[in-house]
């Protein structure tokens, strides 16, 4: 068998003093080497000092190192010369994840889901590319349904596989291979109606809006219940709680922010934007409320509603539902639903400036709503886009969406929406850290087929990391004063009143 080697002073004892099994101990202040427990050569040690800075270990006859140091290696020897074709060349996983690191001078982190006691590697030795670490652990994680992720510097983290996640590679490859389907805007308006048609198949859209609840109104219409809340008013503008109950006993909860009502009087109609949320805590937090706050000042209607399982919704399906394919279907109907309440009625809405905007889950929904409704005319999906990332969370990838048309992925589904005007925002901290090389790029290419490259933009972030702080809603702002024609002079986060979270909802205060 290997014996593996230990550094650490603090390792060393906890060997000695439980009797584990055995193990070539390397101490460089006295370069000695010790077999442990017998099985090599058994001997008699004494601990001076355990201070985990300075061990010193004494043997007892100190003529026996060079007979023990060979020893030690006899051993490995024999350990090497027992692998076999009889035998598949078997060897614990652990310990060929050891040689691995020493090898590449690599340091490995493993995920707590991931076990390596007990398992025992075919062909080990085999696997290990000495010119490459990364093809090193794809033939070594594979067999186990495990991957890797780069992390800094040496370090790598070995996970679970993840079936929305992949490498920055495989996402150029695909989209490599998705350019290679369509060269003309012709040949790409075929593909994206078999987009539209399929993802909304697959997540099953409209057996779910069959499901929903319907009421007969007073005028003998079908319409879904909604609550309004009464109007709340600030600083240039107005918020209002939103409850439509979806399916019984399951609502939507949203919160309108309007600009005031004066402005509303002048302006007759005003850009409308709906605004799916993220995993960030509650969509009653500050930067959210400041965001549509200050949204609402410089003239438009913005609405937000809680994920699925989240915020008030947790009271009626419980925290767990959200983690759930229904999530998904549900967050994507809330979306939709919303857009049609608002659209029909509002009559201070302007049918030309309608847009969606959120960031990380939120601009995953951000992407799909704008593919399943072609009344939207702007885009801003914010730390979102990846053509190696398709969201994390079953509320993002649950339903198969991904699978549509032979294959796609998000940034072929935020296409979509060429030539309407899109703003992409991405940092150097997270997934999005390739927009500036991939993603941008292939957006630009298929906005070309129109003539509209212009119509798409990128505003990286390389020293960020994934939230929604001040410059990405700066970039935000720039984007719907460009394209809706906002008030820049009523841009001043400042003057947002910051709502208690009771304050937000509808049912469950």
């Amino acid at each position: 068998m290997a014996i593996p080697i230990l550094y650490s002073a603090k390792r060393i004892e906890q060997q000695f003093n439980t009797g584990e099994e055995p193990v070539l101990v390397m101490c460089s202040d006295v370069n000695t080497y010790v077999c442990k427990n017998g099985m090599y050569l058994r001997l008699s040690l004494k601990i001076k000092s355990t201070s985990y800075g300075k061990t010193n270990i004494f043997l007892k006859r100190a003529d026996m190192m060079r007979k023990l140091f060979l020893m030690a290696f006899a051993a490995l020897s024999t350990a090497t010369m027992a692998q076999t074709f009889e035998t598949r060349f078997e060897r614990p996983v652990h310990d060929i994840m050891q040689d691995v690191q020493r090898r590449f001078g690599v340091r490995f982190k493993f995920d707590s889901n991931v076990d390596t006691v007990g398992k025992r590697l075919p062909y080990a030795d085999f696997r290990v590319r000495p010119y490459s670490i990364e093809m090193t652990l794809d033939n070594i994680c594979k067999y186990y349904d495990w991957n890797w992720w780069k992390q800094s510097g040496n370090l790598y983290k070995i996970k679970l596989y993840e079936y929305p996640r992949r490498h920055e590679q495989e996402g150029k490859m695909m989209l490599d291979w998705l350019s290679t389907l369509y060269n003309n805007k012709e040949q790409w308006e075929a593909r994206r109606d078999t987009l539209r048609r399929e993802v909304r198949q697959r997540l099953g859209l409209d057996k779910f809006l069959d499901s929903c609840v319907m009421v007969t109104d007073k005028k003998g219409r079908r319409e879904r219940p909604v609550q309004l809340s009464t109007i709340r008013k600030h600083d240039g503008y107005s918020t209002q709680n939103i409850c439509i109950e979806l399916t019984p006993g399951q609502h939507l909860f949203g919160t309108i922010y309007s600009p005031a009502a004066a402005y509303l009087k002048k302006a007759k109609r005003v850009p409308l934007i709906v605004c799916p949320d993220g995993h960030w805590p509650m969509r009653y937090r500050k930067d959210e409320q400041q965001r549509l706050g200050t949204l609402a000042r410089m003239g438009a209607i913005c609405v937000d509603f809680d994920l699925y399982g989240w915020g008030e919704s947790e009271r009626e399906v419980g925290a767990d539902a959200h983690h759930t394919s229904r999530a998904h279907v549900y967050q994507a109907a809330c979306g939709y639903i919303l857009l049609d309440y608002m659209l029909a009625h509002r009559k201070d809405i302007d049918l030309g400036r309608v847009g969606v905007m959120g960031g990380s889950g939120g601009g995953t929904h951000t992407v799909l709503l704008s593919l399943l409704d072609d009344r939207v005319t702007a885009s801003a999906p914010v730390v979102h886009l990846a053509s190696h990332f398709d969201g994390g969370c079953p509320c993002e990838s649950g339903m198969s969406v991904q699978l549509s048309a032979g294959g796609t992925c998000e940034p072929e589904l935020a296409a979509v929406m060429a030539p309407r005007p899109m703003l992409v925002v991405s940092d150097g901290g997270d997934w999005t850290s390739t927009v500036p090389t991939l993603e941008f790029p292939y957006l630009q290419r298929i906005y070309g087929f129109y003539g509209a490259q212009d119509k798409v933009r990128n505003v990286h972030l390389p020293n960020e990391r994934h939230d929604f702080k001040e410059n990405k809603r700066q970039a935000v702002y720039d984007f719907f004063i460009d394209v809706f024609g906002l008030d820049r002079t009523m841009l001043d986060e400042s003057k947002v009143t910051i709502e208690p979270d009771d304050a937000l909802k509808s049912l469950y205060k």
